[in-house]
Order: structure tokens, then sequence, then C-alpha cells
């Protein structure tokens, strides 16, 4: 079992930035591809960013390619996603997601993943 808690969430203005945080207990969330995934208020879940298994390449939805960076520490078995130059339309419940068994290729999946947090509410203002 993976236990995955997210933190970072809160207020901020268009353009400005947050660093959300996932950390792991239970299992060492080296040998798992970790996906953030994002859901607004009447819509459907949607990717954001993975870092893979192994040798941590990574993979990004459209809206976050160039804006948001996702990162690992496993020491601290820890994963991070930096978001900068936010738009109100990031605004989200923002999940990290634990897969033991994401085929490169499929990490946009939500189905790929067997543990999932409890979210972190982000919020940008215009």
């Amino acid at each position: 079992q993976v236990q995955l808690i997210e933190s970072g969430g809160g207020l901020v203005q268009a353009g400005g930035s947050l660093g959300l945080s996932c950390a792991a207990s239970g299992r060492t969330l080296s040998g798992y591809t970790i996906g953030w995934f994002r859901q607004a208020p009447g819509k459907d879940r949607e990717f954001v960013a993975a870092i893979r298994r192994g040798g941590g390449s990574t993979a990004y939805a459209d809206s976050a390619e160039g804006r948001f960076t996702i990162s690992r520490d496993n020491a601290k078995n820890t994963v991070y996603l930096q978001m900068d130059s936010l738009k109100p339309e990031d605004t989200a419940d923002y999940y990290c997601a634990a897969g033991w068994t994401v085929a490169t290729g499929t990490e946009s999946r939500p189905s790929r993943y067997e543990y999932w947090g409890q979210g972190t509410p982000v919020t940008v203002s215009s």
C-alpha cells in the first residue's frame, strides 16, 4: 500500500506560481510512475504531468508544457509540481497518483494508477 498526501495548494493571482508536493508513505516512490491530475468543478479529471519510474523521464499535458515542472526527490520520497505563469483556467483540485505498471504513452490515463491522494485545491484569480 502507498499513501499519498498532497500539499501546497492555495490562492494565487494570475501569473503567479505555486509549488505542490506529493509525499508518500508505505513504499518508496522511486519504483512508481507518479502522475499529477486535476479536476475542476463539473469537469472530468484531466492529466497534468507525470514522471516515470526508473530513469525519471517526464510527460506533460499541452496545457502544462512550458509552465509546469514535475520532479522527484527519492531521498524524501516526494514528488513535486512547480507551477508557474498560472492562469485562471488552472483552477482545480490537484491530485497525485502512483502507478506500478504505467506503460510509456499511457501516463495520461487515470485508470493506470493504483493509488491516489486526497487532493489539494488551487485557485487562480484573474
